[in-house]
């Protein structure tokens, strides 16, 4: 092959409690790439998108992306890539970390796959630190592994596969922008042990029902008590909308990533349905325009198309 489609899903990452170590897949919104070699010996961009995206190679993350993994095998063979298809930016559904995997992805599969798709998580990374200054792998590893992704260690880096129960995605963006590298830099850098204590339990929670397919007790874990306060001050009436979503009959619900947009997770598609109408509502009673999506747990991962 000499040339290749890819597709990446947006992910929500975070998952209420795991801050930067968890995230999920889902089955859509998505990026959508056109990649295939060139003979210039550099990574070329062409954006069909409205988005306006960057087309120099050092300040695109796709192509910070792909350069790691060329660096890593030593190799100076060029790639033109064209976005066909992108998240909104900003959106809080892993927008550079869609752009990022399907880039490295979409490179591998050319280059008769040097890599697998855990060793592609560390360059996809790379993307992310263009995009918000951190090199954080909870929105890349779901998006490259599909389905609900845990991020042991970062240094090594450990990324582990979870369990993906039956489950619905509720994700509502409301039209406003959050940049992650803003959202990143309100968060406290010290926590009171106590508070430290009881995140602690509500991830191990969060994994445990996961592997026991226990509703109730993943409703239970999605709680996060150190970031969410904190980043629920750039969303017009959260706690409102949160409420909304709960008394709907979502298993929990906080905020995507750095937001601005919401999930809420229900354990089937008629509740998941109902919680979009109810969070939608809310925004709108505000006067925020907003999307709404719906999906089960993308368990594929970034896929040729």
């Amino acid at each position: 092959m000499n040339s290749i489609r890819i597709f990446a899903p947006a992910t929500v990452a975070n998952v209420a409690c795991g801050f930067d170590i968890l995230g999920f897949a889902l089955c859509s919104p998505g990026d959508e790439i056109s990649i295939e070699f060139n003979n210039l010996h550099k990574i070329i961009l062409h954006d069909n998108t409205p988005y306006h995206l960057p087309l120099e190679a050092e300040k695109n993350v796709t192509a910070v992306a792909l350069q790691s993994m060329l660096d890593a095998l030593k190799t100076n063979q060029g790639f033109t890539i064209t976005f066909l298809q992108k998240i909104m930016p900003g959106s809080g559904v892993g927008s550079s970390a869609a752009s990022s995997a399907a880039g490295v992805f979409g490179a591998n599969e050319l280059l008769d796959k040097p890599f697998t798709r855990n060793n592609l998580v560390q360059f996809a990374m790379q993307g992310e630190r263009i995009a918000s200054g951190s090199a954080h792998a909870d929105n890349v590893a779901p998006a490259l592994l599909g389905g609900f992704t845990l991020v042991r260690s970062y240094t090594p880096l450990d990324v582990i596969s979870l369990p993906s129960p039956t489950i619905y995605a509720t994700v509502v963006h409301p039209q406003i922008e959050v940049r992650t590298s803003d959202s990143r830099k309100i968060l406290r850098h010290e926590i009171p042990i106590k508070k430290a204590v009881e995140q602690w339990g509500n991830v191990a929670g969060l994994v445990t029902g996961l592997f026991t397919n226990d509703y109730a007790l993943i409703g239970r874990s999605l709680q996060d008590v150190i970031v969410e306060p904190v980043r629920a001050l750039l969303i017009p009436e959260f706690y409102t909308i949160k409420q909304a979503a709960l008394d709907a009959g979502a298993l929990g619900c906080s905020i995507s990533g750095s937001g601005p947009s919401l999930f809420a997770l229900s354990e089937t598609e008629k509740t998941a349905q109902k919680v979009a109408a109810a969070m939608q509502q809310g925004f709108t009673n505000i006067g925020i325009d907003n999307h709404v999506f719906v999906s089960p747990i993308n368990k594929e991962g970034t896929r040729v198309v």
